[in-house]
Protein backbone atom coordinates (compact mmCIF):
# COMPACT_ATOMS: atom_id res chain seq x y z
CA UNK A 1 0.00 0.00 0.00
CA UNK A 2 1.09 3.55 -0.78
CA UNK A 3 2.04 6.30 1.30
CA UNK A 4 -1.10 8.86 2.12
CA UNK A 5 0.60 12.01 0.54
CA UNK A 6 -0.53 15.65 0.99
CA UNK A 7 -2.28 17.20 -2.02
CA UNK A 8 0.90 18.88 -2.93
CA UNK A 9 3.03 15.82 -3.59
CA UNK A 10 0.15 13.59 -5.53
CA UNK A 11 1.60 15.64 -8.68
CA UNK A 12 5.12 13.91 -7.56
CA UNK A 13 3.58 10.35 -7.75
CA UNK A 14 2.33 10.96 -11.17
CA UNK A 15 5.80 11.85 -12.73
CA UNK A 16 7.43 8.89 -10.64
CA UNK A 17 4.52 6.49 -12.07
CA UNK A 18 5.43 7.58 -15.89
CA UNK A 19 9.31 8.20 -15.19
CA UNK A 20 9.11 4.27 -14.43
CA UNK A 21 7.41 3.45 -18.06
CA UNK A 22 6.80 -0.54 -18.36
CA UNK A 23 8.03 -1.42 -15.20
CA UNK A 24 5.06 -2.53 -13.57
CA UNK A 25 4.12 -4.80 -10.11
CA UNK A 26 4.08 -8.46 -11.01
CA UNK A 27 0.42 -9.82 -11.44
CA UNK A 28 -1.08 -13.27 -11.50
CA UNK A 29 -0.66 -13.06 -15.23
CA UNK A 30 2.61 -12.10 -15.33
CA UNK A 31 5.11 -14.53 -16.88
CA UNK A 32 7.46 -16.73 -14.50
CA UNK A 33 8.94 -19.77 -13.76
CA UNK A 34 7.60 -22.05 -11.15
CA UNK A 35 10.54 -21.89 -8.73
CA UNK A 36 11.74 -18.37 -9.52
CA UNK A 37 11.52 -17.02 -6.54
CA UNK A 38 13.85 -19.06 -4.98
CA UNK A 39 16.06 -19.73 -8.03
CA UNK A 40 16.17 -16.00 -9.33
CA UNK A 41 19.98 -14.97 -10.44
CA UNK A 42 21.91 -11.54 -9.76
CA UNK A 43 22.14 -10.00 -12.76
CA UNK A 44 25.60 -7.56 -12.95
CA UNK A 45 23.26 -4.62 -14.00
CA UNK A 46 21.57 -4.75 -10.74
CA UNK A 47 25.21 -3.54 -9.17
CA UNK A 48 24.20 0.15 -10.60
CA UNK A 49 20.71 0.56 -8.72
CA UNK A 50 20.43 3.64 -6.57
CA UNK A 51 20.68 3.28 -2.94
CA UNK A 52 18.48 0.10 -1.39
CA UNK A 53 16.62 2.63 0.57
CA UNK A 54 15.69 4.82 -2.91
CA UNK A 55 14.53 2.09 -4.51
CA UNK A 56 12.44 0.90 -1.50
CA UNK A 57 10.42 4.18 -0.52
CA UNK A 58 9.91 5.16 -4.59
CA UNK A 59 8.22 1.24 -5.13
CA UNK A 60 6.96 0.51 -2.24
CA UNK A 61 6.41 3.53 0.02
CA UNK A 62 5.09 6.14 -3.13
CA UNK A 63 3.77 3.67 -6.10
CA UNK A 64 2.36 1.19 -3.85
CA UNK A 65 4.43 -2.34 -5.37
CA UNK A 66 3.92 -5.41 -3.10
CA UNK A 67 6.61 -6.34 -0.91
CA UNK A 68 7.07 -9.73 -0.21
CA UNK A 69 8.28 -9.23 3.10
CA UNK A 70 11.76 -11.23 5.09
CA UNK A 71 13.05 -14.19 4.23
CA UNK A 72 16.83 -15.59 4.94
CA UNK A 73 19.29 -12.86 4.17
CA UNK A 74 16.30 -11.04 2.53
CA UNK A 75 15.23 -7.98 3.80
CA UNK A 76 12.81 -7.11 1.33
CA UNK A 77 11.20 -8.49 -2.28
CA UNK A 78 9.35 -6.20 -4.76
CA UNK A 79 8.30 -8.62 -7.73
CA UNK A 80 7.99 -6.58 -10.85
CA UNK A 81 6.46 -6.82 -14.49
CA UNK A 82 8.21 -6.21 -17.33
CA UNK A 83 7.04 -6.31 -20.96
CA UNK A 84 4.71 -9.53 -19.51
CA UNK A 85 7.99 -11.29 -17.63
CA UNK A 86 9.19 -11.56 -13.90
CA UNK A 87 12.07 -9.90 -12.09
CA UNK A 88 12.57 -9.46 -8.68
CA UNK A 89 14.12 -6.17 -7.05
CA UNK A 90 15.60 -7.69 -3.79
CA UNK A 91 17.51 -6.15 -0.89
CA UNK A 92 19.89 -9.23 0.12
CA UNK A 93 23.10 -9.43 2.94
CA UNK A 94 25.57 -8.51 0.15
CA UNK A 95 23.38 -5.78 -1.24
CA UNK A 96 20.53 -4.35 -3.38
CA UNK A 97 19.97 -5.96 -6.81
CA UNK A 98 17.99 -7.13 -9.91
CA UNK A 99 17.26 -10.78 -9.78
CA UNK A 100 16.85 -12.90 -13.12
CA UNK A 101 15.68 -16.04 -14.81
CA UNK A 102 18.48 -16.26 -17.17
CA UNK A 103 21.77 -13.57 -16.59
CA UNK A 104 22.43 -13.76 -20.12
CA UNK A 105 19.17 -13.67 -21.74
CA UNK A 106 17.82 -11.35 -18.97
CA UNK A 107 20.71 -8.63 -19.03
CA UNK A 108 19.56 -6.32 -21.37
CA UNK A 109 16.14 -6.00 -19.88
CA UNK A 110 17.49 -5.65 -16.52
CA UNK A 111 19.93 -2.71 -17.82
CA UNK A 112 16.48 -1.53 -19.00
CA UNK A 113 14.71 -1.45 -15.43
CA UNK A 114 18.14 0.11 -14.02
CA UNK A 115 17.23 2.96 -15.80
CA UNK A 116 13.21 3.23 -15.40
CA UNK A 117 14.05 2.80 -11.86
CA UNK A 118 16.81 6.00 -11.52
CA UNK A 119 14.40 7.68 -13.61
CA UNK A 120 11.60 7.23 -10.96
CA UNK A 121 14.12 7.86 -7.85
CA UNK A 122 15.31 11.82 -9.89
CA UNK A 123 11.26 12.02 -9.85
CA UNK A 124 10.73 11.00 -6.24
CA UNK A 125 13.23 13.45 -5.16
CA UNK A 126 10.64 16.01 -3.49
CA UNK A 127 8.82 12.57 -2.25
CA UNK A 128 12.12 11.95 0.22
CA UNK A 129 12.52 15.26 1.28
CA UNK A 130 9.27 14.94 2.68
CA UNK A 131 10.01 11.63 4.45
CA UNK A 132 13.31 12.63 5.83
CA UNK A 133 10.95 15.83 7.45
CA UNK A 134 8.29 13.36 8.54
CA UNK A 135 10.88 11.25 10.27
CA UNK A 136 12.40 14.21 12.30
CA UNK A 137 8.87 15.46 13.16
CA UNK A 138 8.37 12.18 14.75
CA UNK A 139 11.51 11.30 15.76
CA UNK A 140 11.36 8.28 13.68
CA UNK A 141 15.12 8.41 13.75
CA UNK A 142 18.22 6.68 15.12
CA UNK A 143 21.30 8.74 16.04
CA UNK A 144 24.92 7.43 14.50
CA UNK A 145 27.46 7.00 16.86
CA UNK A 146 30.44 8.31 15.68
CA UNK A 147 32.68 8.92 19.02
CA UNK A 148 34.83 5.38 18.41
CA UNK A 149 36.96 6.87 15.73
CA UNK A 150 36.42 10.44 17.05
CA UNK A 151 37.39 9.16 19.81
CA UNK A 152 40.64 7.39 18.56
CA UNK A 153 41.75 10.11 16.50
CA UNK A 154 42.16 11.87 19.38
CA UNK A 155 44.35 9.72 21.27
CA UNK A 156 46.23 9.21 18.11
CA UNK A 157 47.25 12.53 17.98
CA UNK A 158 47.75 13.06 21.92
CA UNK A 159 49.88 9.74 21.95
CA UNK A 160 51.97 11.07 19.40
CA UNK A 161 52.17 14.73 20.84
CA UNK A 162 53.70 12.77 24.26
CA UNK A 163 56.24 10.30 22.34
CA UNK A 164 57.39 13.29 20.49
CA UNK A 165 57.83 15.69 24.10
CA UNK A 166 59.58 12.58 25.10
CA UNK A 167 61.93 11.92 22.16
CA UNK A 168 63.18 15.81 22.32
CA UNK A 169 63.94 15.14 26.14
CA UNK A 170 66.26 11.97 24.97
CA UNK A 171 67.95 14.22 22.42
CA UNK A 172 68.29 17.40 24.22
CA UNK A 173 71.92 17.26 24.34
CA UNK A 174 72.14 16.17 20.53
CA UNK A 175 74.33 17.94 18.10
CA UNK A 176 74.30 17.63 14.67
CA UNK A 177 77.75 18.98 12.76
CA UNK A 178 78.17 18.84 9.16
CA UNK A 179 81.18 19.92 7.98
CA UNK A 180 82.80 20.83 4.17
CA UNK A 181 85.39 22.61 2.20
CA UNK A 182 85.53 26.01 4.13
CA UNK A 183 81.69 25.71 6.05
CA UNK A 184 80.18 23.83 8.93
CA UNK A 185 76.83 23.87 10.46
CA UNK A 186 75.28 22.72 13.18
CA UNK A 187 71.33 21.78 13.98
CA UNK A 188 69.99 20.53 17.07
CA UNK A 189 67.24 17.52 16.59
CA UNK A 190 65.44 18.72 19.09
CA UNK A 191 64.88 21.90 18.41
CA UNK A 192 62.74 20.56 15.25
CA UNK A 193 60.79 17.78 17.41
CA UNK A 194 59.43 20.59 20.00
CA UNK A 195 57.83 22.46 17.10
CA UNK A 196 56.21 19.04 15.47
CA UNK A 197 55.24 18.16 19.38
CA UNK A 198 53.22 21.75 19.04
CA UNK A 199 51.15 20.44 15.99
CA UNK A 200 50.37 17.13 17.44
CA UNK A 201 49.37 18.98 20.48
CA UNK A 202 46.93 21.30 18.26
CA UNK A 203 45.77 18.53 16.41
CA UNK A 204 44.98 16.65 19.33
CA UNK A 205 42.99 19.52 20.71
CA UNK A 206 40.84 19.92 17.83
CA UNK A 207 40.41 16.21 17.47
CA UNK A 208 38.93 16.49 21.63
CA UNK A 209 36.52 19.39 21.00
CA UNK A 210 35.18 17.23 17.81
CA UNK A 211 34.51 13.84 19.90
CA UNK A 212 32.84 16.36 22.25
CA UNK A 213 30.54 18.19 19.99
CA UNK A 214 29.63 14.49 19.12
CA UNK A 215 29.59 12.78 22.30
CA UNK A 216 27.75 15.88 24.71
CA UNK A 217 24.60 15.09 22.27
CA UNK A 218 24.70 11.10 22.43
CA UNK A 219 25.00 11.65 26.46
CA UNK A 220 22.24 14.02 26.99
CA UNK A 221 19.92 12.48 24.94
CA UNK A 222 20.55 8.91 26.85
CA UNK A 223 20.06 11.30 30.09
CA UNK A 224 16.42 12.57 28.85
CA UNK A 225 17.85 16.36 28.43
CA UNK A 226 16.99 15.33 24.84
CA UNK A 227 14.12 13.25 23.10
CA UNK A 228 13.05 14.58 19.85
CA UNK A 229 14.31 14.95 16.66
CA UNK A 230 13.77 18.45 16.53
CA UNK A 231 15.57 19.07 19.80
CA UNK A 232 18.72 16.75 18.48
CA UNK A 233 18.96 18.98 15.63
CA UNK A 234 18.93 22.34 17.68
CA UNK A 235 21.44 21.21 20.04
CA UNK A 236 23.84 19.87 17.11
CA UNK A 237 23.11 23.36 15.49
CA UNK A 238 24.01 25.16 19.57
CA UNK A 239 27.68 26.47 20.31
CA UNK A 240 29.85 23.88 22.23
CA UNK A 241 29.15 25.97 25.40
CA UNK A 242 25.70 24.54 25.39
CA UNK A 243 26.12 20.67 24.48
CA UNK A 244 28.53 21.47 27.43
CA UNK A 245 25.56 21.95 29.47
CA UNK A 246 22.95 19.66 28.58
CA UNK A 247 25.50 17.06 30.00
CA UNK A 248 26.83 19.25 33.14
CA UNK A 249 25.53 20.72 36.15
CA UNK A 250 27.42 24.05 36.15
CA UNK A 251 26.51 24.45 40.04
CA UNK A 252 28.44 21.26 40.80
CA UNK A 253 32.20 23.02 41.27
CA UNK A 254 34.34 20.31 39.50
CA UNK A 255 31.95 20.95 36.24
CA UNK A 256 32.15 24.04 36.12
CA UNK A 257 35.97 24.41 37.00
CA UNK A 258 36.47 22.10 34.10
CA UNK A 259 33.96 24.34 31.68
CA UNK A 260 35.68 26.99 33.00
CA UNK A 261 38.94 25.68 31.57
CA UNK A 262 38.05 24.39 28.47
CA UNK A 263 36.12 27.34 27.48
CA UNK A 264 39.50 28.62 28.03
CA UNK A 265 41.47 26.55 26.02
CA UNK A 266 38.77 26.52 23.27
CA UNK A 267 38.57 30.42 22.57
CA UNK A 268 42.31 30.15 22.37
CA UNK A 269 43.20 27.41 20.57
CA UNK A 270 40.29 27.05 18.57
CA UNK A 271 39.17 30.69 17.43
CA UNK A 272 42.99 31.42 16.55
CA UNK A 273 42.82 28.30 14.07
CA UNK A 274 39.59 28.79 13.05
CA UNK A 275 40.35 32.01 11.56
CA UNK A 276 43.45 30.96 9.59
CA UNK A 277 46.09 32.19 12.37
CA UNK A 278 44.71 35.45 12.70
CA UNK A 279 42.51 35.10 15.85
CA UNK A 280 39.81 36.90 16.76
CA UNK A 281 41.54 39.98 19.06
CA UNK A 282 44.53 40.93 16.65
CA UNK A 283 47.27 38.32 17.82
CA UNK A 284 48.19 38.24 14.16
CA UNK A 285 49.16 42.62 14.02
CA UNK A 286 51.61 44.27 15.24
CA UNK A 287 51.92 48.13 15.55
CA UNK A 288 54.83 50.05 14.20
CA UNK A 289 56.67 51.89 17.71
CA UNK A 290 60.03 53.49 18.75
CA UNK A 291 60.87 50.11 20.68
CA UNK A 292 60.09 48.04 16.83
CA UNK A 293 57.44 46.17 16.32
CA UNK A 294 55.11 45.15 18.80
CA UNK A 295 52.22 42.84 19.10
CA UNK A 296 48.88 44.21 19.44
CA UNK A 297 47.50 42.11 22.14
CA UNK A 298 49.53 42.97 24.93
CA UNK A 299 50.34 41.17 27.58
CA UNK A 300 47.88 43.47 29.88
CA UNK A 301 45.03 42.42 27.77
CA UNK A 302 45.63 38.59 28.10
CA UNK A 303 43.25 38.76 31.02
CA UNK A 304 43.39 34.92 32.03
CA UNK A 305 44.44 33.63 28.66
CA UNK A 306 47.08 31.56 28.60
CA UNK A 307 48.18 32.34 25.43
CA UNK A 308 50.01 35.85 24.57
CA UNK A 309 50.99 36.74 20.75
CA UNK A 310 54.80 37.38 19.44
CA UNK A 311 56.13 36.05 16.77
CA UNK A 312 53.81 32.53 17.16
CA UNK A 313 51.59 30.94 19.01
CA UNK A 314 53.03 30.54 22.40
CA UNK A 315 50.92 27.91 24.55
CA UNK A 316 51.20 25.71 27.30
CA UNK A 317 50.21 22.49 25.30
CA UNK A 318 51.14 20.00 28.31
CA UNK A 319 48.87 22.10 30.71
CA UNK A 320 45.63 22.28 28.40
CA UNK A 321 46.56 17.89 27.31
CA UNK A 322 46.06 17.13 31.02
CA UNK A 323 42.90 19.67 31.51
CA UNK A 324 41.50 17.52 28.81
CA UNK A 325 42.94 14.02 30.34
CA UNK A 326 41.45 15.00 33.88
CA UNK A 327 37.96 15.97 31.93
CA UNK A 328 37.97 12.91 30.51
CA UNK A 329 37.78 11.21 33.70
CA UNK A 330 35.28 13.41 34.87
CA UNK A 331 33.24 13.00 31.79
CA UNK A 332 32.49 9.37 32.74
CA UNK A 333 32.04 9.17 36.34
CA UNK A 334 28.92 9.38 38.47
CA UNK A 335 25.19 9.27 36.85
CA UNK A 336 27.51 9.35 33.34
CA UNK A 337 28.66 6.02 34.02
CA UNK A 338 26.23 4.19 32.04
CA UNK A 339 26.53 6.12 29.30
CA UNK A 340 30.16 5.08 28.51
CA UNK A 341 28.99 1.81 28.78
CA UNK A 342 26.64 2.30 25.74
CA UNK A 343 28.73 5.06 24.00
CA UNK A 344 32.00 4.38 23.66
CA UNK A 345 32.37 0.67 24.38
CA UNK A 346 28.99 -0.63 22.73
CA UNK A 347 29.29 1.77 19.90
CA UNK A 348 25.76 2.06 19.45
CA UNK A 349 23.66 4.47 17.66
CA UNK A 350 20.75 6.33 19.49
CA UNK A 351 17.56 5.31 19.14
CA UNK A 352 14.87 9.05 19.57
CA UNK A 353 12.17 6.48 20.20
CA UNK A 354 13.56 4.65 23.17
CA UNK A 355 14.68 8.15 24.64
CA UNK A 356 11.07 9.39 24.31
CA UNK A 357 9.34 6.50 25.93
CA UNK A 358 11.98 6.71 28.69
CA UNK A 359 13.99 3.64 28.00
CA UNK A 360 17.37 5.29 27.94
CA UNK A 361 16.20 7.32 31.30
CA UNK A 362 16.01 4.46 32.66
CA UNK A 363 18.70 1.99 31.74
CA UNK A 364 21.03 5.31 32.99
CA UNK A 365 20.31 4.52 36.25
CA UNK A 366 22.73 1.45 37.23
CA UNK A 367 25.30 -0.44 35.17
CA UNK A 368 23.32 -3.81 35.16
CA UNK A 369 20.38 -2.00 33.42
CA UNK A 370 22.29 -0.43 30.52
CA UNK A 371 24.42 -3.68 29.85
CA UNK A 372 20.89 -5.60 29.28
CA UNK A 373 20.14 -3.14 27.02
CA UNK A 374 23.67 -3.10 25.42
CA UNK A 375 23.28 -6.68 25.12
CA UNK A 376 19.44 -6.87 24.01
CA UNK A 377 20.51 -3.89 21.09
CA UNK A 378 23.63 -5.47 20.09
CA UNK A 379 22.30 -8.83 19.54
CA UNK A 380 18.98 -7.32 17.07
CA UNK A 381 21.55 -5.06 15.31
CA UNK A 382 23.77 -7.84 14.52
CA UNK A 383 20.61 -10.11 13.47
CA UNK A 384 19.27 -7.10 11.28
CA UNK A 385 23.03 -6.55 9.70
CA UNK A 386 23.07 -10.62 9.06
CA UNK A 387 19.54 -10.62 7.97
CA UNK A 388 18.94 -13.53 10.26
CA UNK A 389 15.25 -12.91 10.66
Amino acid sequence: MSTHLPPELERIRTLARRALGPVLPATKTTEAEPNFLFDAKRSEAGRDLPPYYLVYFVLVELLGFSNLGKFEKVSWSIPLDYHGRAFLIEHRKFGVGIFVRDPATDEAAATEIVIYIKRATKAAEPFFDWLADEALRKSALNVVNNSGSLFERFTFFRDAYKEKVAEAERRKDERIVKEGPGWSSESRPAFQLHIESRWLALASIEAFFSWTEHIFIHIAILRGKVTSGVDVSELAKADWSEKFKSVFDLTEQASKEFYDKLIAIRQVIRNFVAHGAFGKDGEAFQFHSGAGAVPLMLPHHSNKRRVKMTGHLVFDHADALATIDLFIGHLWHGPRVPARLYIQEGQLPVILTYAARGTYEAAMQSIDEMRDLVDHLSREFDRAANMDW
